[in-house]
């Protein structure tokens, strides 16, 4: 027996109640009932599928699809159990690649009943259990031996829609236009938005545009504002690691703006990180603003987030 959920991202949280012991034939007539019931319309064709499919010992085996070209993560909450036991670490959160993702199983209680269970799934495009080390060293986005001066972000206008986060940290640099910007951090592409959005809204990671956004091997986001994807060379799901260029400054923009963010596990709200900048061969510190700094990439801060083989490829 198979039953298969869709349901949409960033945060959606849907309740499935399945009762055991049912006929083959009488499974079948339940789940098209449910989905009825439920509205098949709004469920097909959506970014992520769960399925819970028994097997032939009775035991309820879980995997799920991405269906889109970035990570997300997966929660799952079980509210009751009957004839089983949740083995995985709670909360659950799963990190889902795009595609085919094996979850876990619920393996049937010694000469019990199939198992019961109700469960709630929420999917987010962030880690919201990362435990950020605030003292991680970020590159300052620009060439090289380039000097920038730090400015003061006094707002983020439009970056959540009409709703401003009610706590935020974001670092904003005076630049001009065509400026080459490099990462500050490895990452894996999941948004790059030009002069206009297109798409689904649900689907969008804030609502700036001319933006890249990146998700760190910490689950945590970056995005980087006033940027543009000279020659379209960026493509979601692609790992860019720090140093790399990314970009260059819009045309017509004269600073570019950093956000790290995630998402909260049973909030709405963002927690937003401030970060700590490689400013000399041995000094990493907070930047402050109005004041100048010397762009350095030093070879072991780029590699920090590489692999061996990725170390020999792109620290030549």
């Amino acid at each position: 027996m198979r039953l298969k959920l869709s349901f949409p991202y960033p945060v959606i949280s849907f309740c499935v109640f399945l009762y055991c012991r049912l006929s083959e034939e009488d499974m079948n007539k339940l789940i098209v009932l449910f989905f009825l019931f439920f509205g098949l319309a709004e469920l097909r064709g959506q970014s992520v599928e769960v399925q819970a499919n028994y097997n032939s010992v009775g035991d309820v085996d879980f995997i799920a699809y991405n269906n889109t070209s970035a990570p997300v993560y997966l929660n799952i909450d079980f509210a009751d159990l009957e004839n089983t036991v949740f083995h995985e670490p709670l909360p659950y959160i799963k990190f889902l690649e795009p595609g085919f993702n094996t979850l876990f199983t619920l393996f049937r209680e010694p000469d019990a009943e199939v198992p019961r269970f109700n469960y709630q799934l929420k999917v987010f495009r962030s880690d919201p259990m990362s435990l950020t080390d605030l003292n991680f060293p970020y590159l300052i986005p620009f060439s090289e031996g380039l000097e920038v001066l730090v400015k003061e972000v006094k707002n983020l206008d439009g970056f959540w829609g009409s709703i401003a986060p009610g706590s935020w940290n974001a670092t904003g640099f005076v630049t001009k236009s065509g400026e080459a910007v490099f990462a500050s951090r490895s990452g894996i592409v999941v948004e790059v938005v030009g002069a206009k959005r297109t798409g689904d809204p649900q689907n969008w990671y804030h609502t700036w545009n001319h933006s890249v956004t990146l998700l760190h091997p910490d689950g945590t986001l970056i995005c980087y504002r006033n940027v543009f994807d000279n020659g379209e060379k960026l493509r979601v799901g692609e790992k860019i690691f720090a140093g790399q260029q990314i970009g260059e400054v819009t045309k017509g923009a004269d600073e570019l703006i950093i956000l790290i963010y995630q998402q909260k596990l049973n909030s709405s709200d963002l927690r937003f990180i401030i970060p700590q900048f490689v400013t000399s061969e041995d000094e990493v510190s907070l930047l402050l603003s109005s004041k100048k700094y010397t762009v350095i990439h030093p070879k072991d801060i780029k590699g920090l987030e590489m692999n061996s083989r990725e170390k020999r490829r792109f620290l030549r």
